[in-house]
């Protein structure tokens, strides 16, 4: 059962993500909370698989949220809600820890094919969106010690994964097994410190990996 926290500060927004949830065989929804604040205790109450946090919230925003949460639930995934795909503070939102976002007018089949990706360990990424998101907030490229640290073939990979394609592109890309794919995104991300594929993303466009 995949165990979910509903975030937004608007109790309708929440009745309606709780219908489309439940009425899942896999779901369940484990509590509410209506502002960062909230949401940071329910998520140490309840341990939730998954997180669907509102970005725009009073108290606490949700990308405070995420980072506090997340820091004490590692083992929990954040999924952003959102009005606009070309929101800015999503990006924020990914540097904070978040796996993805979704539209808050998403139709439910969306919305629950986005929990289940990200239950699965894939980071949730529309990469027209996300890539035109990151062209607007990363203009300036920095550089940092830890791109020293990859191997060319790891390198390689990374701008790939910019370009969101998934292990399976990649390695046909690459005349690669997909195996060997998952052990450079594995390797990569272990060296320049990120969690998941959304924040390794944002990384590549931060330091001109991206093509």
């Amino acid at each position: 059962m995949i165990d979910v926290l509903l975030v937004d500060d608007q109790a309708l927004v929440r009745g309606g993500l709780r219908l489309i949830i439940d009425a899942e065989p896999d779901m369940q929804v484990v509590g509410e909370a209506a502002d960062g604040v909230a949401a940071v205790a329910q998520a140490q109450a309840t341990h939730p698989d998954v997180v669907l946090m509102d970005i725009r919230m009073p108290a606490l925003d949700g990308i405070e949220a995420t980072r506090r949460l997340l820091a004490r639930q590692p083992g929990s995934t954040v999924v952003m809600l959102t009005t606009f795909d070309l929101d800015e503070y999503v990006v924020e939102a990914f540097r904070a820890g978040a796996s993805g976002f979704v539209l808050k007018t998403a139709p439910p089949a969306q919305l629950v094919a986005a929990i289940r990706t990200v239950v699965l360990g894939d980071a949730l990424l529309a990469p027209l969106s996300t890539r035109a998101l990151l062209e607007r907030t990363t203009a300036t490229v920095t550089h940092s010690p830890l791109v020293e640290l990859l191997t060319s073939r790891e390198t390689e990979v990374l701008a790939l994964l910019a370009r969101g394609l998934s292990n399976a592109e990649i390695a046909q890309q690459l005349f690669v097994e997909q195996s060997t794919v998952k052990s450079h995104v594995a390797s990569l991300l272990a060296k320049i410190g990120v969690r998941d594929r959304v924040q390794a993303v944002v990384f590549a466009y931060e330091h001109g990996i991206a093509q």
